[in-house]
């Protein structure tokens, strides 16, 4: 089982429009589930794991984002509404542990922010951080660091032009026990 974070990022480093809306949402190329390489990326996952803040807003979506995935929700409380699938704990170690005895062999998703990535690091749990790089300035919202720690020992792994400008850029994390397997953009 590997974790692999993945999400967007403004040229000048914001995870959130300063409305808080994702980053790559704001790129004019983004299509809702057929651009910046997500539907590739969700095809080896089998799990979506994030926090509660990011979990929330998904309970009033008209679809269901994660229709083929488990979903596993770290939060101090179950929201209204969460459907009864949806395994939720506030303590990650514990819900690290549901998830890896729910685990089939597929890839988890970290869905989130900078907190939750660098939780779920904390744990040596992190085995990728993918961020999409759109051709945008936010000038504002909520930043991939200070809240990630550079202690995450981020060491490159690939890179790959994406429609509309976007560059996807792959790092394994340090002390991640899982090593990638070759991409055709890592053996340039």
């Amino acid at each position: 089982m590997k974790i692999r974070a993945r999400l967007g990022m403004s040229v000048d480093g914001y995870v959130t429009t300063p409305t808080g809306w994702p980053a790559h949402t704001a790129d004019p190329a983004f299509v809702s589930g057929e651009s910046h390489g997500i539907r590739e990326f969700l095809g080896g996952c089998e799990a979506a794991l994030m926090g509660r803040t990011t979990f929330e807003p998904a309970l009033t979506n008209d679809r269901w984002p994660w229709p083929n995935l488990d979903v596993f929700v770290l939060g101090s409380h179950r929201p209204a509404g969460t459907p009864d699938h949806v395994v939720t704990d506030s303590d990650p170690e514990r819900l690290l542990e549901k998830i890896r005895a729910a685990n089939r062999g597929g890839a988890v998703h970290l869905v989130g922010g900078p907190r939750t990535i660098q939780t779920f690091h904390a744990l040596g749990a992190l085995d990728t951080l993918e961020l999409v790089v759109v051709p945008l300035l936010f000038g504002g919202g909520t930043q991939l660091t200070p809240a990630l720690d550079p202690s995450l020992g981020l060491t490159f792994h690939s890179e790959r032009a994406l429609s509309g400008g976007s560059v996807e850029i792959v790092y394994t994390c340090k002390g991640s026990r899982s090593s990638l397997p070759s991409s055709p953009a890592s053996q340039r």
